[in-house]
């Protein structure tokens, strides 16, 4: 079956953004936006670690995020940067912790500091945002 064409919005210089109902299948979309915004800057190596993070980053708004819908947001602050955001309506920051061997959930932050250049969070008004950067040699 085909997968939906993305539809990439730029959100300033440069950026792009899109809002995805606060589901599982929000992932697929998410990942894809990253992609193409990589592909878009020629950042071609950093787009399987950004489609990871963002995968990350996005079951964990859908986990614990209270409203219907959550923002991605993939930026360049530099040639070869990339900064992946994603912002949903809940206050609560995210706790990295070490899960047990029976857990069956538990390693997304630690896989997106592992991959990540640099990660953190970003309150907000009325939520907050979860980000995180990765660098590399802007060579496609």
């Amino acid at each position: 079956m085909p997968q939906p064409a993305t539809r990439v919005r730029r959100t300033g210089h440069p950026g792009y953004g899109e809002t995805l109902p606060r589901r599982p299948e929000s992932a697929a979309p998410a990942r894809r936006l990253v992609r193409a915004a990589c592909a878009a800057w020629r950042l071609d190596d950093l787009a399987e670690d950004g489609a990871l993070i963002v995968s990350e980053l996005v079951s964990n708004a859908i986990q614990h995020a209270r409203r219907g819908s959550i923002r991605v947001v993939v930026e360049r602050p530099d040639a070869t940067c990339v900064r992946i955001g994603v912002v949903d309506f809940s206050k609560d920051l995210p706790v990295r912790r070490a899960p047990g061997p029976e857990d069956e959930g538990g390693r997304g932050l630690a896989l997106v500091a592992a991959l990540a250049t640099h990660w953190g969070t970003e309150p907000l008004p009325w939520g907050k945002q979860v980000w995180a950067e990765l660098h590399g040699t802007g060579r496609g």
